[in-house]
């Protein structure tokens, strides 16, 4: 959609003022209760123009990451329902003007929760899948909150950190690959590293 890359765009420009790592922290903040697009482009542009801050922005990111899950999460815990069962007119906003939230969707993520707990957040926080959704569903299902903010921390670190290390050892040329196979190679890890602990707890 058009609107979608004008969007990105706009994020983009901001890795050109002196504001960069302030339009970084509201980004990821934004982006992990509301915001379509994440933060990952502007990182990758911000550590490009300045690698001995590579990891001082990837914490950054990070952090306002997080913090943005627990507004989700407040979202969801708070003010989505308007009475058992029963939508609010901000949970029936987001499904209407939010990119990624769906009613069947939502209903879906209920299940993955009870079945996988700390590993759907996870994944949720290292893959593409939108993060938004899981956290904001956190809330409304009232997951343990605790788990909830620790899944939150290494996943959404894990991938921010990879993305600086990646551009600071590698720098320019890295970026193209990034931008074509990342979300393919986070996916690939996670479903690894899930199986991993799947086949662990199946042999003992």
């Amino acid at each position: 959609m058009k609107w979608i890359r004008r969007l990105y765009d706009w994020v983009l420009h901001w890795a050109e003022t002196p504001y960069g790592a302030a339009a970084l922290f509201v980004l990821a903040f934004a982006e992990s209760s509301f915001f379509p697009v994440p933060p990952d482009a502007l990182l990758i542009a911000l550590v490009l123009g300045a690698p001995s801050k590579a990891f001082r922005l990837a914490l950054t990111c990070t952090a306002a990451s997080v913090l943005g899950a627990c507004l989700g999460y407040a979202i969801g815990y708070f003010v989505w329902w308007s009475a058992p069962g029963t939508f609010s007119p901000v949970a029936l906003f987001f499904f209407s003007h939010i990119p990624g939230f769906s009613v069947d969707l939502f209903h879906q993520i209920q299940g993955l929760f009870e079945q996988w707990n700390f590993w759907i957040i996870f994944t949720a926080g290292f893959t593409p899948i939108p993060y938004k959704v899981f956290t904001v569903s956190g809330g409304a299902f009232d997951v343990n909150l605790p788990m909830f903010l620790i899944a939150s921390l290494v996943s959404r670190g894990a991938r921010f950190f990879l993305v600086a290390l990646l551009i600071w050892k590698f720098g320019g040329p890295i970026r193209d690959f990034i931008d074509r196979y990342f979300n393919w190679l986070a996916i690939l890890f996670t479903v690894l590293l899930i199986g991993g602990f799947a086949v662990i707890k199946y042999v003992l």
